[in-house]
């Protein structure tokens, strides 16, 4: 009767232990990052151990994802160049990755990691492929950490160009509210300010005169063109000046997140 019931524990451990050895691998998941695509299983999720997976579709499964990294990184590597022509595609790429990559980073770190422990990893490609793996992983994350930063940044480029691109109209709707039809040559009347990107500082005045102050500068003022003779005599820089000190800097058209230094009043 002993015999029998260890008999009958042995086929069920046995039976127990070939369940466990055949549990099959996990599902393939299909990833997309711009225009690289791989597909993986994660076998950490699943439980799962690398080991048992068919070796031939775990070498393409972590050379895809490898390849894919390296194509991100590569596909980045202009973020801190913005007047590379492909910038703007980059940003993209990065917020694209910003969403997505982390969850598949985890998975290969860790279908890496797994890789460690199999009987197999020193054999055919495998040394190079956990190699390269854990390089392209640090440079993956490396590049997604300063994400937020090179985002913000291009944020801001975006709303300057914005801001460029809208200030003549800006200027000619000021233009139309505070000035008359014939302004008067002489009244120094200050109808729009602008700050420059690089805090240099612009008065406009009905007549076409201005007062142009570069950052850490002293104001100069610049008479209106064509001026004859007679109402040369009017213009007299001193009001202009003075205006544009007492001009609201509160009011000045400023470029978006204050990029340009604050101070833009000249001394009067």
């Amino acid at each position: 009767m002993k015999s029998l019931r260890r008999r009958v524990l042995l086929a069920a451990l046995g039976t127990a232990l070939s369940a466990c050895a055949s549990r099959p691998a996990p599902p393939v998941q299909h990833y997309t990052l711009g225009m690289s695509r791989a597909d993986y299983r994660d076998y950490g999720g699943a439980k799962s151990d690398p080991c048992d997976a068919e070796q031939r579709w775990l070498n393409d499964e972590l050379t895809a994802v490898n390849g894919l990294l390296a194509r991100f990184i590569n596909g980045t590597e202009q973020l801190s160049n913005p007047r590379a022509l492909e910038h703007a595609q980059q940003v993209e790429l990065l917020k694209e990755a910003q969403a997505s990559l982390p969850k598949v980073l985890d998975v290969h770190e860790g279908n890496l990691r797994g890789l460690a422990r199999c009987g197999f990893k020193d054999k055919g490609a495998f040394p190079e492929i956990s190699r390269r793996g854990q390089e392209l992983l640090k440079e993956a994350r490396t590049r997604l950490s300063e994400s937020d930063a090179v985002l913000a940044a291009a944020a801001v480029r975006a709303a300057q160009e914005k801001w460029k691109e809208e200030t003549p109209q800006r200027e000619s709707t000021a233009r139309g509210t505070w000035c008359t039809a014939n302004p008067k040559v002489g009244e120094a009347t200050v109808f729009y300010a602008r700050q420059g990107l690089a805090g240099d500082t612009t008065w406009h005045f009905c007549d076409g005169a201005r007062v142009e102050q570069r950052a850490g500068a002293e104001p100069t003022f610049v008479e209106p063109e064509d001026l004859n003779r007679k109402d040369r005599r009017k213009v007299q820089p001193p009001r202009y000046l003075e205006a544009a000190a007492h001009f609201p800097a509160e009011e000045i058209d400023r470029p978006p997140d204050g990029t340009a230094p604050k101070s833009a009043s000249p001394a009067p």
